[in-house]
């Protein structure tokens, strides 16, 4: 006995009817080469076919989609970052250069070394790292402490490692280092070391203080100030700064100019003295 099939009634019109002939037609549900109105709705009853919200997602949103995926990536997430890529890869909202990033992203996944680091981050395993600085040279390193770290533009891993030759910061800070993901050579084995887990880097508080416009302008970095006082009598912002590299505290300290002066310990105030001694004598000791 045959099984009698129900029907129900569309009340729509000629418009309505042709857009829903053109969806049977581009999902491919027809009948012979005519489109089959019946069969795209019985597909999507039985989920062959799935309805999606309309693509009206706004640039805020994909923006912090995207941010969180680069944070997920940075820290060692990589299963949930590529996860948003593909997310964000389904959408037509996307820029045509953002797609490309994104589809790049996809389409090279890090290399193996990542996960292994990221797995020791996460663990807080010491490990041996190996490098090749901007000459070429490889480099071997006991890391014992570390972060992967976005600093203008670039990734890095801001470290802590046994060995110090070669750093030319000071005494204090001789075992921090800040290694570029990208020199990270591409057949690098990360192997776990015995030994403890430092728990944080080496670090220097440096004081200085802010004139002018930028003492009234300046907000505090709650990571890595320490103190924040406003002199009324002198009109000067008293910082202190916690930092683990003079060379990445000069490079922010020079775009201050003539508004930031630091003033203590004597030997990063002296080093800096003499980068801008060697600075004005590359500019003929500032005679016209």
């Amino acid at each position: 006995m045959t099984r009698q099939k129900r029907s129900i009634t569309l009340s729509i019109d000629e418009a309505e009817k042709a857009q829903l002939e053109q969806l049977a037609l581009d999902f491919d549900q027809t009948w012979g080469d005519r489109p089959n109105v019946s069969k795209l709705i019985k597909a999507i009853a039985q989920g062959t076919l799935r309805l999606a919200v309309n693509h009206d997602w706004s640039p805020e949103r994909i923006k912090a989609l995207n941010l969180a995926r680069g944070q997920l990536h940075d820290q060692g997430y990589g299963a949930e970052a590529l996860a948003i890529a593909n997310l964000l890869l389904e959408r037509s909202e996307l820029s045509h250069p953002l797609r490309q990033d994104i589809q790049a992203f996809v389409d090279y996944p890090a290399p193996p070394w990542r996960a292994d680091i990221d797995r020791c981050l996460r663990r807080q395993r010491p490990f041996r790292l190996t490098y090749q600085d901007a000459a070429g040279l490889l480099w071997s390193f006991s890391v014992r402490h570390a972060k992967i770290a976005a600093i203008e533009e670039r990734q890095y891993l801001v470290c802590w490692c046994d060995e110090t030759d070669g750093n030319q910061d000071i005494s204090q800070l001789q075992h921090n280092w800040t290694l570029r993901l990208d020199r990270i050579p591409e057949e690098a084995v990360i192997s776990p070391i015995d030994g403890p887990w430092q728990p944080e880097l080496a670090f220097v508080d440096v004081e200085m203080h802010l004139l002018g416009r930028l003492a009234l302008a300046y907000r505090t970095k709650s990571k890595v100030d320490r103190v924040n006082e406003w002199d009324a009598e002198r009109q000067v912002r008293r910082v202190v700064r916690r930092i683990t590299s003079t060379f990445w505290f000069f490079r922010e300290v020079r775009r201050y100019g003539a508004d930031c002066v630091i003033v203590e310990p004597e030997d990063i105030r002296q080093r800096f003295v003499s980068e801008l001694r060697v600075l004005v004598d590359r500019y003929g000791g500032g005679s016209e």
